[in-house]
């Protein structure tokens, strides 16, 4: 049995399937090869949609310079976990007023403006309580190079205020008296797996920052390039090499901080399922086997209700299998369909997979869930029971789970 399948079985007989097991190794792992390959080019922010079990952000904190957080529930989960709300900034483009009063009240490093509504809404809010907020622009490119899973520019999207407008909107932004442009923000694409689209994006970037800043005398304290980083979800993927990616962009960046406008800027680096994707691993039992009309089913007791980027209903054109296995492994190979338990057509983790023959008992390991696996599912869906969350730190195991009002159901 390899150490993987040790470490998971162990985490399957003492806490039970359905579960998600991180595993802090793989994490500093990455982090080593993030710093390693950029050196002192970027400072890092976790994007804590990705995954915002507070055990984890515990973990995080002392490890990653900035949090990026989406929503003031995620905001308070970050200050529970350890995190100073000055580490914080604050994304997404449908703020509410409340949220953006809280987020000002609590000492948000800076909120990401994302439309001139929110620089209006936050400059009031700011004067009412006699303060001036520290603020970054997000702006979004005409254009995002191939390669990316997602875009969030380049076409008509909510996200971010559109280059075309900057010139319109932007004087309108820095003319508020109670918010500080500290510096700007872009998030185009994500999920790419090519380093020369990655490499290309961030010309993007700098291109605009460059301009964006002359024109309006801005020497930023902070521009934030959200990473794009992939992942090899599916089998046949070809892992990013992000060596390429710096070796790529190096010499640019440098040259882009000695300018003096940027002599003093901090470059941050935003990221999340690169960081912590391969590191999570989704553990479903298998429950029963069922022969069909010539096809081999096995229900398995956590689904798209635990796993719904799995079950391919999560941005997904075309269903593609996760990479998966058998934990513990197993002679021979057999094509099955595998899913969960719950009563839709929809709830499908793999069509025609290829594991070694299953028995009920077994445990199927769903790879690369750090990121995205329970966080974006319907966990409340038909009433099971909650999955249950595990950090390893070495050989030390800690349910982290989050839980729920049926979560001592779990089963294996």
């Amino acid at each position: 049995m390899t150490e993987l399948d040790a470490c998971l079985t162990e985490a399957a007989q003492k806490f039970g399937t359905p579960s998600y097991v991180y595993l802090t190794e793989a994490i500093d792992r990455r982090l080593a090869e993030i710093r390693a390959a950029f050196g002192p080019d970027f400072a890092l922010s976790y994007a804590m949609k990705c995954n915002p079990n507070p055990g984890l952000l515990s973990w995080l904190a002392g490890r990653i310079e900035f949090l990026d957080v989406s929503s003031i529930g995620e905001l308070r989960l970050g200050r529970q976990a350890g995190w100073e709300p000055a580490r914080a900034s604050f994304t997404g483009p449908g703020k509410r007023n409340a949220e953006i009063a809280e987020a000002i009240e609590s000492g948000v490093g800076e909120l990401i403006l994302e439309n001139l509504r929110e620089a209006i809404v936050a400059n009031r809010i700011a004067g009412e309580i006699g303060r001036v907020q520290d603020v970054l622009i997000r702006l979004a490119p005409s254009r995002v190079p191939k390669g990316f899973g997602d875009h969030m520019a380049g076409r008509p999207s909510p996200f971010g205020i559109d280059i075309e407008d900057s010139a319109e909107q932007l004087p309108r932004i820095f003319a508020l008296p109670h918010l500080t442009v500290v510096g700007l923000h872009i998030y185009s694409g994500t999920q790419c797996l090519k380093p020369e689209a990655i490499c290309e994006n961030y010309r993007i970037f700098m291109s605009i920052f460059r301009d964006i800043c002359e024109a309006h005398d801005l020497s930023p304290q902070k521009l934030v390039f959200g990473s794009g980083l992939g992942i090899p979800y599916h089998p046949g993927d070809v892992p990013l090499e992000l060596n390429k990616v710096a070796d790529g962009i190096r010499a640019e960046l440098q040259t882009f901080c000695a300018e003096p406008r940027f002599s003093d800027t901090r470059l941050i680096l935003e990221l999340g399922r690169y960081l912590i994707g391969e590191a999570g691993y989704f553990l479903t039992g298998v429950v029963g086997i069922k022969e069909s009309r010539g096809q081999r089913i096995v229900i398995c007791d956590g689904g798209m209700n635990n796993h719904l980027p799995a079950s391919g209903h999560f941005g997904m054109v075309i269903h593609r299998n996760y990479r998966m296995h058998r934990v513990g492994g197993g002679e021979g190979e057999e094509k099955v369909n595998l899913v969960g338990p719950l009563c839709t057509s929809i709830d499908r983790l793999a069509n025609a997979v290829a594991l070694p023959p299953l028995d009920e008992g077994d445990v199927v390991a769903v790879h690369c869930s750090g990121a995205y696996g329970l966080t974006a599912s319907p966990i409340h869906f038909i009433s099971h029971a909650y999955p249950r969350e595990i950090l390893v730190e070495g050989q030390t195991y800690t349910d982290i789970s989050r839980g729920g009002f049926m979560s001592q159901f779990t089963s294996f």
